[in-house]
């Protein structure tokens, strides 16, 4: 496995709740590979989780925080 992880594609993604855009650059052959269904916190572990669950659910981090605040 190639572990330099060139990040040789940007995924433009924006939150479902604030509309915020966020770029995030990722190896194109592991955004492929999880498309195909592999984990993605197995063919990208370099992201962030934040990065990660914007890419699984179009909820940016703050607005992910927001709606799962434990003190609400």
């Amino acid at each position: 496995m190639d572990n330099s992880h060139n990040r040789d594609i940007p995924i433009l993604c924006t939150c479902s709740q604030c509309t915020n855009k966020i770029s995030i650059d990722v190896n194109q052959h592991d955004y492929y590979r999880w498309q195909e269904g592999s984990l993605i916190q197995k063919e990208m572990p370099y992201l962030t989780c934040d990065e990660r669950e914007l890419l699984i659910s179009g909820v940016c981090g703050s607005c992910f925080d927001k709606m799962y605040n434990s003190e609400d």
